[in-house]
């Protein structure tokens, strides 16, 4: 059957199993095997359902993601991100802007020691948005700094996405999580600069009114303070903890210390005794923090597993040299080319979950990034600095999604002013990195 043929027919299916509401593994598993039977008959399948899925995940650098998972289900089940916060009221106390650019501060350093984007947006929302809510903020933007701020362990390490992008293109993982430090740290910037444009224009047009504010100071949870005083001794293990953590995953691979593997078992550790310090482990902990992270790792796996025989069609298929000649005209400009596939994966991103894009898009994207000598370390970065946006874009923003559950403020609404943070990002942060690749090229340049 002809290739181009086969390819429109894979195309379809895909969109019509993805609406038929399928998991995406299964939709990248029947999608390949289909494809392959089209192409080649079945006398490929013995060979390609033999050892090789097992070969695909049985590798030392996969190592890396439950290691950072369950370091990062010791953190939040310590009850670490409710004491953090606790700091930041008292911090931004009597300065209403000052606790929404905190909260976003805060989520950054969240993501850098959970790696969850939607632990972190559904913890900031439990513990944030009522003290937000407090102080003039109206929901949605309450709602929307929350996601942004969890969004951030996207982009800032130890990111799930740059890991899987390593093992997929064979980029060293360490190399990616010092690349992305710098245009996480931008694009953490860039969400305050909207929540206090966004906060501002709200006061000025009384957005928030007076009722609304007195009824959400009545109905929502009592400040932090009123509601608990924590030990100073508490406090100040909390931050000496969080520290330390983001000293071991960023100056331990930095320094060549250790490898990220390493530094997720060393981080795990130091949450486990975070945990132990401030009296929260027993048998329910274990229980929460192992399942979870089993959960999360098979989920990665098995997306693994179906990728990797969907990237099978795609090289026998051709499509990455078929896409290379269609777009021939615009080679010579890879700024175009870039923005091309900026906008493709913006739209991918949008209504598949992050790491099956990741391992889809690569077979078909990489040969084309190759072929423009695009430096693959900063293309890795880019990539998640569009995943990071593309958590608080509907249909499938799940840091959205986390927050509302735990809110109780309805999603669609915090879509309108994610999109607003979203959009913003997206065009400055991904205008910053093609026009000065260095962001994310300089730091991994400096390594030992």
């Amino acid at each position: 059957m002809d290739n181009l043929l086969v390819i429109g027919i894979i195309l379809v299916l895909m969109i019509v199993l993805l609406l038929s509401g399928m998991y995406i593994h299964s939709v990248l598993f029947a999608s390949g095997i289909i494809g392959l039977i089209l192409l080649e008959g079945f006398d490929i399948l013995p060979g390609l359902l033999g050892n090789e899925p097992f070969n695909r995940v049985a590798s030392y650098t996969l190592t890396t993601i439950p290691l950072f998972v369950l370091m990062a289900q010791f953190i939040l089940h310590s009850g670490m991100v409710q004491d953090i916060f606790y700091i930041v009221h008292k911090v931004s106390k009597g300065k209403n802007s000052l606790l929404g650019v905190l909260t976003l501060i805060i989520g950054g350093m969240l993501g850098a020691v959970s790696g969850s984007g939607t632990a972190t947006s559904a913890s900031l929302g439990q513990v944030a948005i009522p003290e937000l809510r407090k102080h003039g903020y109206s929901g949605p933007l309450a709602g929307a700094i929350a996601a942004s701020g969890g969004s951030l362990s996207g982009i800032i390490p130890p990111s799930i996405i740059l890991i899987l992008y390593g093992v997929a293109t064979e980029t060293a993982v360490g190399s990616l999580f010092i690349g992305a430090f710098i245009p996480g740290i931008i694009t953490m910037f860039v969400f305050i600069l909207v929540m206090l444009v966004y906060y501002r224009f709200e006061r000025s047009n009384s957005t928030v009114s007076i009722m609304e504010a007195e009824l959400a100071s009545t109905v929502l949870a009592e400040p932090v303070e009123e509601t608990r005083k924590i030990p100073t001794i508490r406090l100040f293990i909390v931050s000496f903890i969080a520290f330390l953590i983001v000293l071991v995953i960023f100056g331990g691979i930095y320094s060549g210390m250790f490898t990220p593997t390493e530094a997720g078992a060393v981080g795990a550790f130091i949450g486990l005794l975070a945990a132990l310090a401030l009296g929260k482990v027993n048998l329910g902990f274990f229980t929460k923090s192992l399942v979870e992270t089993v959960r999360l790792t098979g989920m990665v796996m098995i997306i693994m597993i179906g990728a990797q025989i969907f990237g099978r069609f795609v090289s026998l298929s051709l499509l990455p040299r078929k896409l290379i000649t269609l777009i021939e005209p615009i080679m010579d400009s890879p700024v175009l080319v870039l923005i091309a596939i900026s906008v493709v994966l913006f739209i991918m991103f949008m209504f598949i979950e992050g790491a099956a894009v990741i391992l889809m898009s690569i077979p078909v994207i990489l040969p084309i990034i190759q072929e423009l000598q695009v430096d693959i370390l900063w293309f890795g970065v880019f990539i998640a600095v569009i995943c990071t946006i593309g958590l608080l874009t509907p249909p499938v923003g799940l840091s959205v999604y986390a927050v509302a559950g735990v809110s109780g403020i309805r999603s669609s609404e915090i879509f309108k002013v994610a999109m607003v943070f979203a959009i913003v990002a997206m065009i400055v942060v991904c205008t910053l990195m093609i026009v000065f690749p260095e962001l994310a090229t300089w730091l991994p340049g400096l390594m030992n």
